[in-house]
């Protein structure tokens, strides 16, 4: 799974909070009302305040919405405070926006073997490059990622040298998997920095009591309706869909297709995991898919385990909604779409399905990988009865263990249907790339890098039509 997958949403809501280290004086009264009118968005976006109070700069790069959401929180706490806060992704900051802020900070997380998300590669090309003049600019650098990747924090480690080399006082944090002690630590510098940086106002918000600072995310009681096993018989792990309704008296999270819902096992509390939901809040209830894995000693993963055969039919758990802006329609809603994936991917794919039904389209294309027809054919009377309603253009799917015949990947299939790829994206078709990283994320890259092109793949990044959550 990507790096940013596995890092908790409640660890985010934690460490948003700990960002609050920008505006550690707000109130929780205000905190929470600012809560319910805030609604950030992607683009540049600058909040009144006091004008004699800093101006910060607040840059996110993201691949499933984890420094987003720390991001969008920290821009949130600073406005709340009273101070100006500018909040955008990485691929929207430009130099003339740099220069105009002495104060920056930047959640920045790594994906892949040390790589940036994929919507950073606009400021990675376009900015890095450059040589700009920031001498009194400050800046901090929050790098999420994982020792586990050989390249720990690699683009966080790089944006702090940019910054350093162009004449900025950059101070750099790496967090491992969201370590709640080296949080805690950056905490506490950010306070110490906040109060320089109020220093100089005439006056000061008020301060809340420290406890309030950990809020927890606003999560749902939902009870497990049906645990539904798709793939009897598979050669590969079993895989469950998980079907959740609001307890009595409650509803169902909002969310959006493309979205990350989040839970907690007993086992574990501590460490939430995230799952792509595969349906629409128009369905009245949030399902997702969930693949049991089995550790080298054979016992079933802690999570996947309790999800799997654990937790009984009936059974309730708080569950929270995590945006994934990154992952969303977005602009791409109208479009054709070709959404390519394998395995519990699927899920994500299916809530952009749906989504785009419910507004009567029909223009999207399914190619789908798993490893026999036999067994492992997911949902199949439901992908045939929309290809047969025309709710589906088109469903291509490769099998790897399909008896005698030879092994078909989910890239080969890209590769067959090079013709049919370039017209759709001739026809302004967005693709949307769902599954896992290693073997099928990267087999997929290369294949449409070799159909489309190098520059024709970088524009379709650029412009948003090209998304990917790969794990």
């Amino acid at each position: 799974m990507s790096l940013e997958w596995i890092l908790s949403p409640q660890r985010i809501a934690g460490a948003a909070t700990l960002v609050v280290g920008y505006a550690a004086l707000c109130a929780r009264v205000a905190w929470v009302s600012r809560r319910k009118r805030l609604d950030l968005s992607h683009g540049n976006e600058e909040a009144a305040g006091h004008s004699q109070w800093p101006a910060v700069l607040v840059c996110y790069a993201s691949q499933t919405g984890q420094a987003e959401g720390i991001a969008r929180e920290a821009a949130g706490m600073l406005r709340a405070s009273g101070m100006r806060a500018t909040l955008m992704p990485v691929d929207a900051v430009g130099a003339d926006m740099l220069r105009s802020h002495e104060r920056s900070l930047w959640v920045l997380s790594t994906t892949g073997e040390g790589d940036a998300p994929d919507h950073a590669l606009p400021f990675v090309q376009a900015l890095l490059p450059k040589s700009l003049s920031l001498p009194n600019h400050q800046s901090q650098v929050l790098a999420l990622g994982d020792r586990e990747y050989r390249e720990f924090c690699a683009f966080g480690e790089q944006v702090h040298r940019w910054l350093e080399a162009q004449g900025a006082s950059s101070e750099l944090t790496r967090v491992d998997n969201m370590d709640r002690d080296t949080l805690r630590a950056w905490q506490a510098r950010m306070n110490e920095r906040k109060l320089e940086w109020l220093g100089g106002t005439d006056s000061q918000p008020p301060a809340p009591d420290e406890e309030e600072w950990l809020l927890p995310p606003a999560t749902t009681l939902v009870r497990l309706e049906r645990r539904t096993l798709l793939n009897p018989g598979s050669q590969g792990g079993p895989l469950y869909q998980l079907d959740w309704v609001a307890e009595p008296g409650r509803e169902l999270p909002h969310w959006e297709s493309g979205d990350l819902a989040s839970l907690r096992i007993p086992a574990d509390p501590a460490h939430p995991r995230d799952y792509s939901i595969a349906s629409i809040p128009q369905d009245n209830v949030l399902q997702m898919l969930v693949r049991l894995s089995v550790r080298e000693d054979g016992t079933p993963g802690m999570a996947s385990g309790w999800l799997c055969g654990g937790i009984r039919e009936g059974d309730s758990l708080e569950v929270s909604v995590r945006r994934h802006s990154s992952f969303r329609l977005g602009d791409s809603a109208g479009r054709p779409l070709i959404l390519i994936g394998n395995g519990s991917g699927l899920a994500g794919l299916l809530g952009h399905v749906r989504a785009r039904i419910a507004r009567q389209q029909g223009d999207q294309w399914l190619i789908f990988g798993e490893r026999s027809p036999v067994h492992d054919a997911l949902l199949d009377q439901q992908l045939q009865d929309w290809l047969q309603s025309g709710q589906l253009a088109r469903l291509d799917r490769a099998w790897s263990r399909d008896g005698d015949n030879p092994r078909l990947y989910v890239q080969d299939v890209v590769l067959e249907q090079a013709d049919a790829i370039r017209a759709w994206i001739a026809r302004g078709a967005a693709i949307f790339v769902c599954g896992s990283l290693q073997g099928m994320g990267q087999g997929v890259h290369k294949a449409l890098r070799q159909v489309l092109g190098e520059e024709a793949l970088h524009e379709l990044v650029q412009s948003g039509r090209y998304r990917r959550d790969v794990y």
